[in-house]
């Protein structure tokens, strides 16, 4: 006796449905609430069961996270699945409602009809865990850096026209920078401009010497005389000053998260088995080495190459029909984008360095050289390196298991 219960994880609730074959209904849709109490009794429903037993939920956002925890916690048999093939599913009916309820009677028909293909959720371990949730942190906090970092380029176009372009040095470990400090001290033109060439030469000396960077006189020369020559809109006073300020200390506080973010990220990613495969890798370094293990999580989850590029959405798409076969369809992108988006920075690495040799990057260029599109080619090198992350994570996985078992 198959008993199938479909789940739609949402926040704070989800919507539960219980069939068996033949439209019996055991459970009709019902909320559970996310509470101990709630999710106590669930269990004890679906234990009570006779026969066997397979919980599906669409693995949606991070909401499903808990849910399938609890319930494999339970002993359950849990299943997440991509909601794209639970939207894909027909349910033989011309209407299409979307709601909580017809969503887990849906995905229950589902559990009943893939029975036998459905596959034990793998809970990845805490590590893994935290690694994806600093790397999700990660992204947004780039993008508030970014956005502060144009802010404040925008509000120095009315004070100081140019200043984030006079020096380009690398960010510090504490994720601080040169022009940012500059302009914290130097926030109008006229801080630079109002003084004699030789007064501004040896305050910014000093000022070189209070914040650790090097000094140069030609360089106190080159900001001086541009300075000279520009014009400011906002006037130097103090309602100008606290606009640039605040703008510098955003900026430092979202570059300061991002850095301590980065290191923290490298240190856990270190503690995982595959690490140093992975760090070995060309176009992979301690930034994008630990984005790439927390996206794609434990790579023995997946039973052959072509699942991991479905999951990152860069496998090749197919269109046939009788005689006719469609030469050039673009990519599944069903996958994760946040895959995606790292595979593209480690291809567009790979391109900028240019590393002969490699066979990510030779395959990319044969590509290019053919002709074929930027998307087409980033795309084909990015499913040629997951094919080869596949490979050599897994035969190193199984040599340590091997090591521990003698």
């Amino acid at each position: 006796m198959m008993n199938a219960v479909g789940i739609d994880v949402s926040k704070g609730k989800s919507t539960v449905t219980i069939r068996r074959p033949g439209d019996e209904v055991i459970l009709a849709p019902c909320d559970i609430r996310h509470t101990r109490s709630g999710i106590d009794a669930l269990i004890s429903e679906i234990k009570s069961l006779d026969g066997e037993t397979k919980v599906c939920m669409e693995c949606t956002g991070r909401y499903y996270e808990p849910m399938a925890t609890w319930l494999t916690d339970a002993g359950l048999f849990v299943s997440t699945v991509n909601p794209v093939l639970i939207k894909n599913f027909g349910d033989d009916s011309l209407r299409a409602p979307k709601t909580d309820k017809a969503d887990s009677k849906k995905i229950a028909r589902y559990t009943l009809d893939r029975w036998k293909k459905l596959k034990q959720y793998g809970r990845m371990d805490e590590t893994r865990n935290q690694l994806k949730t600093m790397n999700r942190q990660f992204g947004f906090y780039m993008d508030q850096k970014t956005s502060m970092k144009n802010n404040l380029i925008s509000l120095l176009d009315q004070t100081f026209p140019g200043a984030n372009d006079f020096f380009d040095s690398p960010a510090r470990p504490d994720g601080s920078q040169k022009w940012v400090d500059f302009v914290y001290t130097y926030w109008h033109v006229d801080c630079v401009a109002g003084r004699t060439l030789d007064a501004f030469t040896e305050h910014y000396h000093n000022w070189c010497s209070r914040k650790g960077y090097n000094f140069s006189a030609a360089k106190a020369r080159t900001i001086y005389d541009v300075s000279k020559d520009l014009i400011a809109v906002f006037p130097k006073d103090e309602v100008t000053k606290m606009i640039i300020r605040q703008a510098v200390d955003l900026l430092n506080a979202a570059s300061k998260t991002v850095e301590t973010l980065r290191a923290k990220m490298d240190e856990t990613a270190s503690t995982l088995p595959e690490y140093p495969v992975v760090m070995d890798m060309n176009g992979v370094g301690p930034t994008l080495g630990p984005q790439l293990m927390a996206e794609i999580g434990d790579v023995t989850r997946f039973e052959k190459r072509g699942s991991l590029t479905a999951f990152a959405g860069v496998d090749p798409g197919k269109n046939e029909s009788g005689q006719y076969a469609q030469k050039s369809v673009h990519t599944s992108k069903k996958g994760s984008p946040h895959l995606r988006k790292t595979l593209f920075q480690i291809m567009d690495g790979l391109i900028q360095r240019s590393p002969v040799g490699d066979a990510v990057y030779d395959f990319m260029d044969k590509k290019r050289a053919q002709g074929k599109p930027y998307y087409v080619y980033m795309t084909a090198g990015a499913n040629k390196f997951l094919r080869i992350y596949y490979g050599r994570v897994n035969e190193y996985l199984a040599s340590l298991e091997t090591n521990e078992s003698e």
